[in-house]
């Protein structure tokens, strides 16, 4: 049984940045990744950013690669992601995720409930 805990949405200008967490439990699989996703004009989910919790070894979306990092608590299974120069067009409902990476895409088994961050003037 897994609860992801999100926060640190919020409202910001354009150029802002937030930094979202997520906390997973401790029983959570060595071998998972977790990652982020955003809800797309077309309402599916696409991919942000994603780490092992094994390695650390980390996954960028090309429309964020430069401005947003994702990291790890190296004794908690907590995944943060920086997010800078924010555009409105970063403007999305962002989901937590757990699940596996593999070949330049993650399957997910677990999502959190969603932070919402929008990004307006």
């Amino acid at each position: 049984q897994l609860q992801l805990v999100e926060s640190g949405g919020g409202l910001v200008q354009p150029g802002g940045s937030l930094r979202l967490s997520c906390a997973a439990p401790e029983s959570t699989l060595d071998y998972y990744h977790i990652g982020w996703f955003r809800q797309a004009p077309d309402n599916e989910r696409e991919g942000v950013a994603c780490i092992s919790l094994s390695d650390g070894s980390t996954h960028y979306g090309d429309s964020v690669k430069g401005r947003f990092t994702i990291s790890r608590d190296n004794y908690k299974k907590t995944v943060y992601l920086q997010m800078n120069s924010l555009k409105p067009e970063d403007t999305s409902v962002y989901y937590c995720a757990v699940g596996e990476y593999r070949d330049g895409s993650m399957r997910v088994d677990f999502w959190g409930q969603g932070t919402q961050v929008t990004v307006s003037s």
